[in-house]
């Protein structure tokens, strides 16, 4: 596995919610704070005036962004953003589903793991309390249902979301990153205090979707407003012109 030390940038903002656009920056920072209570630039410690506290996700954000190259030896089936993805066959596990509730036990934020974690075509509907706070990292999830389920906490890098539909899930304080939400359906989902960076969210259904406090990158926000699904009012939050 390839190890690659990258740069952080000093700073990150927080947007305000009756902003109408995004600020303008003489450089424009890599890592934005979705949040109703103001905005403003962090200094080193991640604060500026009280405005308000990472709590620890900073920390978690700013080292997986840290980590965001690997091998594709290590990784040889998907990353959010790639054009060409090679799936697997569909594993014959007949525990294959139940394994969601275990999780993976290594890779975490850079996907590697010693066998696929298939989820694809499950049903965790409602699926209240054996997900939450689990590490989905890299697992394959396409087509799956996870409508209403708690998945606050869960650490779900790298996985591959496309058309899986998360109607309701509550993804609070969740880490998100590079995952691939292609024509998901995510409507009324809610990501607060979740980092999002180098997640995709192309053709799906974001309507009513809850981005309070939203940990994003400002390359990948401005994709995000792309999405005509979005209400007027998260437009508003998210600063989308």
């Amino acid at each position: 596995m390839a190890n690659v030390s990258i740069p952080l940038p000093r700073h990150a903002l927080s947007i305000r919610y009756s902003s109408t656009k995004l600020p303008s920056f003489k450089t424009s920072p890599s890592i934005l704070r979705v949040s109703s209570s103001g905005v403003g630039e962090l200094d080193e410690s991640g604060n500026k005036g009280g405005l308000f506290n990472f709590n620890g996700i900073k920390g978690v954000a700013c080292g997986i962004l840290a980590a965001c190259a690997v091998s594709s030896a290590a990784f040889p089936v998907i990353a959010a953003g790639q054009v060409t993805q090679r799936l697997p066959p569909l594993s014959t596990d007949p525990n294959r589903c139940e394994r969601a509730f275990v999780g993976n036990t290594i890779g975490q934020a850079n996907g590697v793991y010693d066998k696929p974690l298939d989820l694809r075509l499950c049903d965790f509907t409602n699926e209240k309390t054996n997900l939450k706070g689990k590490s989905l990292s890299a697992a394959l999830m396409s087509d799956a249902k996870f409508d209403g389920a708690d998945m606050s906490e869960v650490v779900m890098s790298k996985a591959y979301a496309v058309g899986a539909s998360f109607k309701g899930v509550d993804f609070s304080n969740a880490v998100l990153d590079r995952v691939n939400f292609g024509k998901a359906d995510l409507q009324g989902a809610v990501f607060k205090n979740t980092v999002l960076s180098g997640s995709t969210f192309d053709d799906a259904k974001l309507e009513g979707v809850d981005f309070e406090d939203t940990i994003i990158g400002y390359v990948d926000l401005q994709k995000l407003c792309v999405n005509k699904t979005i209400n007027d009012e998260t437009r508003a939050l998210l600063g989308c012109r």
